[in-house]
């Protein structure tokens, strides 16, 4: 099993020269050891370090210890399980954190959200999806002016979208509701940002499907209606009488500037 500290199974290759930026540690906890392997060698391809714990309590003491940039957590674990895990990192810590969830488990998605995840993905997932939302979620952690990203090309910062009351900052997966920060996961930011780009414009559950995941992701009506809810909640909780996502039954979903 994998250990405190231990790498993917193929190690990177020495930096050439001591100009090199530093890469961003990725931490994996799961007991699933074909899980650590596969996603640990899928990250480093994709220029991230990683570090691996088979256990939340192995883990704990390491993401206090030394932080890494971002962390994966699966949920049911032996000793302590994922959600323990999360709470008391929170207690020390902020460092994004994504939840693997088994599909059906709605309950632990929400009860993540609500300890301070940032975001969930649903087992069987995607590595392709699992890097997308690292990405995002490093983006809108990622300090101005820092340059320890893995290389890439340059590519303009997109623009700040305003619809009314609502205004969404796309390169920092940023939103605020008349002046008030909302908190949402990667998934439900480009929902909504599919809804917002066209205020008025019905969308279909596959449009927004297709705004929020990659094309070799399966997901159904129902992942789509879950992220509306929660969304709708979370506007609520700064606006009690936010109605800007309208429900139009049996075409989708709208959102209203006005």
């Amino acid at each position: 099993m994998a250990s405190e500290g231990t790498t993917a199974p193929t190690d990177a290759p020495p930096p050439e020269g001591g100009g090199e930026a530093r890469k961003l540690q990725i931490a994996l906890v799961d007991d699933d050891r074909n899980i650590l392997t596969t996603v640990s060698i899928a990250l480093q391809a994709e220029g991230f370090a990683t570090r691996l714990y088979s256990d939340g309590e192995t883990a704990l003491k390491a993401l206090l210890d030394n932080p890494p940039d971002l962390a994966v957590f699966d949920i049911k674990m032996p000793k302590m399980d994922g959600m323990e895990l999360l709470r008391r990192l929170r207690e020390n810590s902020a460092i994004p954190v994504i939840f693997l969830t088994s599909k059906d488990d709605e309950s632990d998605e929400e009860a993540g959200l609500e300890l301070g995840a940032d975001d969930y993905i649903a087992k069987p997932f995607s590595l392709r999806l699992l890097i997308a939302r690292i990405r995002a979620i490093l983006r809108r952690a990622e300090p101005l002016g820092t340059d320890t990203a893995p290389a890439a090309s340059p590519e303009p910062a997109p623009a700040t979208l305003t619809r009314g009351r609502l205004f969404m900052d796309p390169a920092r997966h940023q939103v605020m509701w008349d002046g008030q920060a909302v908190s949402l996961t990667v998934t439900e930011f480009l929902i909504l940002e599919a809804l917002a780009i066209r205020p008025g414009v019905i969308k279909s559950r596959n449009q927004l499907m297709d705004a929020a995941y990659p094309d070799d992701v399966f997901v159904d009506d129902r992942t789509v209606d879950s992220h509306i809810k929660r969304m709708r909640r979370k506007f609520k909780a700064v606006d009690q009488s936010f109605d800007a996502i309208d429900t139009l039954y049996g075409a989708g979903y709208s959102f209203t500037d006005g």
